[in-house]
């Protein structure tokens, strides 16, 4: 038996969005035809996965109406069952259409804002009609590309609003949901509103249900402010709030590239491993990246296939590590050693990393 078969048992997740990505990019055109979401489902149950997460319009195209939207969701449901998948995570495209391009729920026009939580809510109405508890609102649009025309403070009193009415509706609804606010520092936009997830915890303090929201940490949004995942998602779950989390790659200082899972820095993935793993996050493990434009379909599930075999190997990697009786032998002279004083002795940085270093490069 492969050791690194995913199973459902390690709620892998991937978005619709992901495996559906058509190749396109600023410029060049699409490479790969549309994904149907179904075969999307069924190619990843077979891959072992938990299950997909989607925004509303990856499943129900804008502007589709009542029966057809109803007849769709009730064909996804019927796969969905068929082939045991579930979907943990549902989320709202609020920055796609042209009515957003000076964000959603911090726009200047009020009628934009009305828009925005309209089709936040819908989208949170899929989402518990499919079996979602968990809500992800990245704000995609919410930012400047010229500080002269915005006004940080009262953009962030609209973001606080927009937010606040969602809570309330999920309160009136009575809807097993929460909410998890993803942070990034730039793009689409020149700068977004609270570009980190460490904004974002503190964001949270200031809303009317903060018990209602978390937040959802994407490995690429940290790095491009060149921050350090691991210890987000440390920070998240020792405030109680990592609700969901999106495992990517990205080299710093590049633009959103959403590589596989591990591909680039496998060091800062394995600390991103650890940290889940031994952190006791219980939630899905939510590859939100995509194949690279070289590739065809076949390329599309070699690539979901590598972001869950890499996560496994990993995985068991944080286990040797554990195990490991010189790692474990130096961390336990350091964590006993009670010197008054800093000494070489009570400092074992050096060897410890180069340890680490050999267990990843599979010689110990």
């Amino acid at each position: 038996m492969d050791a690194y078969q995913p199973r459902p048992e390690h709620r892998f997740t991937f978005g619709l969005w992901t495996v559906g990505n058509i190749g396109r990019d600023p410029f060049g055109g699409p490479v790969r035809p549309v994904l149907d979401p179904l075969n999307a489902v069924r190619h990843l149950a077979r891959l072992g996965a938990y299950g997909v997460s989607l925004h509303d319009d990856d499943l129900v195209p804008p502007g589709t109406g009542a029966s057809d939207r109803d007849r769709i969701v009730r064909e996804f449901r019927r796969v969905l069952d068929g082939e045991g998948m579930r979907v943990p995570m549902a989320t709202v495209n609020l920055f796609s259409e042209p009515g957003f391009r000076d964000g959603a729920l911090t726009s200047r026009f009020p009628s934009v804002r009305s828009r925005a939580l309209v089709k936040a809510k819908a989208a949170m109405d899929l989402g518990v009609e499919l079996g979602a508890e968990i809500f992800v609102l990245w704000g995609g649009r919410e930012g400047t590309d010229t500080d002269a025309a915005a006004n940080p403070g009262l953009a962030l009193q609209r973001y606080r609003d927009g937010v606040n009415t969602l809570t309330r509706y999920i309160r009136d609804q009575r809807y097993p949901l929460k909410i998890a606010l993803e942070a990034k520092p730039n793009e689409p936009r020149g700068d977004l509103f609270l570009p980190t997830t460490g904004a974002m915890l503190a964001f949270i303090g200031t809303l009317d249900e903060p018990a209602l929201v978390g937040v959802n940490p994407e490995i690429a949004h940290e790095k491009m402010a060149g921050l350090n995942p691991a210890h987000t998602i440390a920070q998240a779950l020792d405030a109680g709030k990592l609700v969901h989390v999106d495992l990517n790659d990205q080299r710093i200082g590049r633009f959103d590239q959403d590589l596989r899972f591990g591909s680039d820095d496998i060091k800062g993935a394995f600390f991103v491993v650890k940290a889940l793993e031994e952190g006791g996050y219980q939630g899905p493990r939510n590859f939100d990246a995509h194949a690279y434009r070289t590739e065809d379909e076949e390329g599309v599930w070699a690539f979901a296939r590598g972001c869950m075999r890499t996560y496994l190997v990993l995985k068991e990697k944080v286990a040797r590590m554990r195990e490991d009786p010189e790692i474990r032998g130096l961390l336990a002279a350091v964590e006993r050693d009670d010197s008054p004083e800093v000494t070489p002795l009570t400092m074992r940085d050096e060897e410890l990393d180069q340890l680490v270093v050999e267990l990843l490069l599979g010689v110990r």
